[in-house]
């Protein structure tokens, strides 16, 4: 008997002795590596299943238990508890034989953060760090549009300013009245600014009836200290709440919060789409890929899926609809209905309206798969729009100005610059920089004095800044080119950069969390590409130089040879080896008979006899 052969014996009699109650079950490998998490309501009976001679025929359960050695289990109370409990289990372990989520769109929150003079901006990574998240928010750029109310209204700003000290001016942020002000002293105090940031608070949990009231006072106080453009400014803003205070009573009157999901597989490769309707309209579309589901089980798949979006995700709809039944529904029902407080169902509708907008998901998802797997060219404004979305950026970037340095041990420093804009490259707009300030090899200070000449230069003739900034390298470049980006006065720029090895893009602001995007990925194709263009341009430039300055230096030591005679035979023949390698005759065409003599002779090192 083989070895293999014993340890199924061995796995088969514990699957016998496992109890009869509901749990989670772990399928762990020959090192002890947990290869599989499941549920079920029976543990005996659903375990003791993988080993029916049909299951071990499908391609999938067939590899799981060969590759088996040991199974555990957790017993719980009942079969909501294992759904639960299994999907912690997922996400802690990862097992490569469950359907793990892959999402390459996570939706963004507005976070207020935990400090003296706390800011608001928005993320799309919930941390433990103190501070207080709000959302997620459907379609993503509600977010952005809220954080910008907030600027103009209560001018708590998101700038990256470090507000532990005192700064001897402010930023622009608050000569165009965006900003209180925190960062000078007596520009404001503790009190007003927390007064607005109470303001805030309350604007973002949707209590606005308390802060009709609270705008309310504040307008009276203003009033009778005869402050009346500040009364006039806090009235505008009594209206705008009051108006959206009656909006969300209409929207709760008519509360039909649907998602609905579609799907289009060729295993092992997935797709699946979901549709976010909320009030009735379609305010957001989302996208999963999958590339190794290589026996794809759709009801199994959906079980899992759903399982992993909703548990994790802050709001859950009232209503789900899903492309074909699976097990566990009606559990999956209970348990999201006790996490929303409220009744949640779950569908498969089969006629009228609702089976119209199933189908349009479905239709969607082979569109996704098609965009996905076989490669065909989004539009321009699509890849804009999918940038804004992997990178957590305010707008739709259109243009992309992306920089590196290149040298070779610190000789030879020069910086490139290209441009992605609408789609394409535009070689129109590239421009080469020669480093001028930095001495030796330190990559992060001629980052930062290319970036402040480029962007200097842009202030000065009142052009626009791009949509996103693209730095090649890694953390050092992207706070480097920070660095230099508030040294001159902007503040709020797109920034990011990638990695070179580890083609991680880190964003500033939010570099505790870099973006990790799949090898599928058309946005990291496309900042593959811009990157690579930026180093092909610095490599080219610095080579140039490089060149040009080894023959100059060549050629400056032919004794009676001068600077004209020098430039012609860098316009002729554009490397020190082609004019080593030209003869006689071929230099004199160019520069002369004498002079041709002199440089064949430096190379032959033969002496000039003077005539």
């Amino acid at each position: 008997m083989s070895l293999r052969e014993s340890a199924q014996i061995l796995l088969r009699e514990k699957v016998a002795q496992l109890p009869l109650g509901p749990g989670v079950y772990l399928y762990k490998d020959g090192a002890g590596k947990i290869v599989y998490v499941g549920k079920a309501g029976n543990l005996r009976s659903r375990v003791r299943s993988y080993f029916n001679e049909e299951r071990l025929a499908e391609a999938k359960t067939g590899s799981l238990i060969t590759e088996a050695r040991d199974i555990d289990y957790i017993l719980v109370d009942n079969e909501k508890e294992a759904l639960a409990l299994e999907n912690n289990l997922i996400k802690q372990y990862k097992p490569r034989y469950n359907v793990l989520l892959r999402d390459d769109k996570t939706y963004p929150y507005v976070k207020m953060t935990n400090e003296r003079f706390p800011r608001v901006f928005v993320t799309r990574r919930l941390k433990k760090d103190g501070g207080t998240y709000f959302g997620p928010y459907f379609p993503a750029n509600l977010a952005h549009r809220l954080v910008h109310f907030i600027h103009r209204h209560f001018l708590v700003p998101s700038c990256k300013v470090d507000l532990t000290r005192f700064h001897p001016k402010p930023c622009l942020q608050y000569h165009i009245h965006r900003c209180l002000g925190p960062c000078v002293e007596d520009l404001t105090t503790p009190e007003i600014y927390a007064q607005a940031v109470r303001q805030v608070r309350l604007f973002l949990e949707g209590r606005h009836s308390a802060l009709a009231a609270d705008l309310r006072a504040q307008i009276a106080a203003a009033s009778e200290d005869m402050r009346f453009e500040e009364a006039a400014s806090l009235r505008d803003l009594l209206t705008t709440v009051e108006e959206l205070d009656e909006r969300q009573k209409m929207a709760s009157a008519n509360n039909d919060d649907v998602d609905i999901f579609g799907y289009y597989a060729e295993p092992p490769l997935v797709a699946v789409n979901l549709f976010h309707l909320r009030h009735g309209q379609i305010v957001d579309r989302r996208e999963f890929f999958w590339e190794d589901q290589e026996e794809f089980d759709a009801p199994e798949f959906f079980s899992s899926l759903l399982l992993q979006i909703y548990l994790d995700q802050q709001y859950v709809p009232g209503v789900i609809h899903v492309p074909l039944d699976f097990e566990d529904s009606a559990v999956m029902e209970e348990l999201l209905s006790e996490k929303k407080q409220r009744k949640v169902e779950i569908h498969t509708p089969q006629r009228g309206q609702k089976r119209a907008m199933l189908n349009l998901a479905q239709t969607n998802a082979k569109h996704s798969f098609d965009a996905r797997f076989r490669v065909l060219k989004p539009s321009s404004a699509a890849i804009q729009e999918a940038v804004q979305e992997a990178l957590g950026l305010p707008e739709a970037p259109k243009r992309i100005e992306c920089f590196d340095i290149s040298h070779v041990q610190g000789t030879d420093k020069v910086a490139s610059m290209v441009v992605w804009e609408e789609g394409r490259m535009k070689k129109a707009d590239y421009r080469k920089f020669i480093i001028r300030t930095v001495v030796g090899n330190d990559d992060f200070a001629s980052m930062k004095e290319v970036v402040t000449r480029r962007y200097s230069r842009l202030q000065q003739e009142g052009a626009p800044m791009p949509g996103l900034v693209l730095i090649d390298g890694g953390l050092g470049q992207l706070h480097a080119a920070a660095d230099a980006l508030e040294a001159i006065g902007i503040i709020n720029q797109p920034l990011a950069s990638i990695a070179k090895r580890e083609e991680i893009i880190y964003v500033l602001g939010q570099e505790g969390d870099p973006v990790v995007l799949d090898r599928f990925s058309p946005i990291l194709h496309l900042v593959q590409t811009i990157r690579d263009e930026a180093h092909r341009f610095a490599v080219t430039f610095h080579r140039t130089r490089r060149n040009a300055r080894t023959l100059t230096s060549e050629l400056d030591g032919i004794p009676g040879i001068g600077e004209v005679t020098v430039r012609k035979l860098l316009k002729e023949f554009g490397s020190s080896t082609l004019v080593r390698q030209a003869s006689e005759e071929e230099l004199a065409k160019r520069v002369g008979r004498a002079a041709a003599r002199k440089v064949r002779a430096y190379y032959d090192g033969v002496a000039v006899v003077p005539c």
